[in-house]
């Protein structure tokens, strides 16, 4: 791995909706491996935030992709789903119509790396086809595959990525599943696994809080850990000053599993929206994210923290608030 060129074994979870270009840029000239969580974005939006780290750092960094899924909802579970939330759009206030399916962006996104020159992709929610990864492989930029089991971790080696972020069940954030039955193994246990099973460079993540767990990692074989939660309250950092707060009041144990705001799984901060969508319709994903888009931004817009996505790691209640550089230097 040390064509990343990282001063130091860390990178920067990449957190789609987050992310700020000086956020990616701060993790970069701190000695870490930025990344862009360009998800969400369209090809255009991924070549602004392309441009804008660009002009503040000059150092390496990954943007991470979200490989897109053929799943298909019938009308019957939309509905379904869209009713089960319209007493929670009722009392943010929210009277417009159901919203069409976000159309996702992800060849025109892949051209866009190769024409900006960006030399590290990671993607999540599977993996890129044959002629995706030859193209991107061509054009000499590093593939990180992301995995939740053995198996997925040995299809991301089969399919040529160069390294692998294998998530622990600590993780905040959306589980990077894609293979098989949703399983949840714990980082320490995942991690053992993984690094006697393939043999790409292994990327430990989930629940990493510190630099005791981040030398566990790297003892137990990791060529680098992923941090996410520990890095979003960072002052630089792009989430929200309620979830930035949710997260260092936070308390052990707070945070649950939920597919109520994606229709995937995902961990974050138990909150009432969580609660109240436990045995309602949940349409998959991304219907699901579609439908919940705009509770989560009026949510933000109110200052309402119930109604919004706390995404948060089980170890949240270890973080502490500072700059990039400041955080970073306590893992390092």
């Amino acid at each position: 791995m040390d064509c990343l060129h990282m001063k130091s074994p860390i990178i920067q979870a990449p957190m789609a909706g987050v992310t700020t270009p000086e956020f990616v840029a701060a993790c970069a000239e701190a000695g870490a491996l930025g990344s862009i969580g360009a998800g969400y974005l369209s090809a255009a939006a991924t070549r602004k935030f392309i441009r804008e780290v660009k002009a503040l750092t000059e150092k390496p960094f990954s943007v991470n992709l979200f490989v897109p899924e053929s799943t298909i909802a019938n009308e019957n579970e939309l509905v379904d789903a869209y009713t089960a939330l319209e007493p929670i759009r009722k009392e943010l206030g929210i009277t417009s119509e159901r919203p069409k399916r976000s159309i996702a962006e992800f060849d025109d996104q892949v051209r866009v790396l190769i024409e900006e020159n960006v030399k590290v992709c990671s993607f999540t929610f599977g993996l890129p086809d044959e002629n995706t990864i030859h193209l991107l492989k061509e054009n000499d930029v590093y593939l990180i595959g992301t995995a939740t089991t053995v198996q997925e971790a040995k299809l991301a080696e089969d399919s040529k990525m160069h390294a692998v972020v294998v998530q622990g069940s600590e993780a905040g954030g959306h589980r990077g599943s894609f293979h098989g039955e949703l399983t949840l193994e714990p980082l320490n246990e995942l991690l053992i696994d993984c690094v006697n099973t393939v043999e790409i460079p292994v990327i430990a993540a989930g629940g990493i809080a510190n630099k005791e767990m981040l030398d566990k990692a790297l003892s137990a074989g990791a060529q680098a850990v992923q941090i996410g939660t520990a890095l979003l309250v960072a002052n630089e950092s792009g989430a929200h000053p309620i979830h930035k707060q949710a997260i260092l009041h936070s308390n052990d144990g707070c945070t649950t599993l939920t597919t109520a705001f994606s229709g995937k799984t995902a961990r974050g901060i138990n909150n009432r929206f969580i609660m109240e969508m436990k045995n309602t319709e949940i349409a998959p994903y991304p219907y699901q994210s579609d439908l919940t888009k705009e509770i989560r931004k009026e949510a933000a817009i109110q200052g309402k923290s119930d109604f919004m996505s706390l995404w948060a790691g089980e170890n949240v209640h270890l973080t502490t608030e500072g700059t990039v550089k400041e955080i970073l230097k306590k893992f390092i």
